[in-house]
């Protein structure tokens, strides 16, 4: 399997920029990508899904989304890769969302209800997208998925408020998780006009959390997150408020 980096940009004409570059580079087993609206995250990750199927022969690729729709967007962009190696796009006949390469590899979509997504199993990538929207027994119902096998999970999404597995991951995952912010001030694509526009649009909680990329409170919270979670002490007693 050659770099996906490489990958990307010489059999898929893919021109990532220098933030891209290092994420398929690196190209962890546990991954929570923070990032700004419109950086592309669904065009690099679907790179990466061609990437993982066109090389582990058999192997299964699931992307869940909080909407059908969102997941094929995500399987159009894939699908589109598949057209500059050569292979034509088909479904796998099972899956609506689905992709199937010559090699016996899948790209599956699902949507955002845990209900929907059992029954699949040895999963080599588990993509979690909009992972800060997704309900949380969607994303307990898949991480089994990839127990069989050892497959990468990645957690891809703009920050929604101190709150979700999503936000708790990245505050308390542990080590395990390589963490990756790309505020729009680092996308190359989004000019800087652009979001002094934005900033004067919306109000400043908004602005952090959709361009800075900032874990910020929300705004119908009754009680600060910090201040709750040194309200309790290790060992679990809670403090007298």
């Amino acid at each position: 399997m050659i770099d996906a980096s490489l990958f990307v940009r010489e059999c898929l004409g893919f021109a990532a920029d220098e933030r891209q570059g290092e994420l398929l580079r690196r190209s962890p087993r546990r991954c929570l990508l923070n990032c700004t609206r419109q950086w592309g995250k669904s065009t690099v990750t679907a790179a990466k899904a061609v990437h993982t199927a066109y090389f582990s022969r058999g192997s299964l690729t699931l992307v869940v989304s909080p909407s059908a729709r969102q997941s094929g967007e995500f399987l159009r962009k894939a699908s589109d890769f598949l057209k500059r190696l050569g292979i034509a796009p088909r479904g796998d006949g099972d899956n609506e969302i689905s992709l199937l390469l010559p090699n016996g590899s899948r790209i599956v979509g699902l949507p955002g209800r845990e209900k929907t997504v059992r029954g699949f199993s040895s999963v080599a990538l588990l993509l979690v997208d909009e992972a800060a929207r997704a309900p949380e027994d969607l994303y307990l119902a898949v991480r089994p998925m990839v127990a069989v096998g050892g497959g990468a999970i990645w957690l891809m999404s703009t920050p929604n408020g101190r709150r979700g597995f999503f936000f708790e991951a990245w505050e308390k995952g542990g080590p395990d998780w390589v963490r990756i912010t790309v505020p729009a001030t680092e996308c190359p694509r989004i000019p800087a006009t652009h979001l002094e526009e934005e900033r004067a649009t919306m109000n400043e909680r908004w602005f952090r959390q959709e361009y800075l990329c900032e874990f910020v409170e929300a705004e119908e919270s009754l009680f600060d997150y910090d201040m709750l979670d040194r309200s309790v002490y290790e060992d679990g007693e809670g403090l007298n408020l």
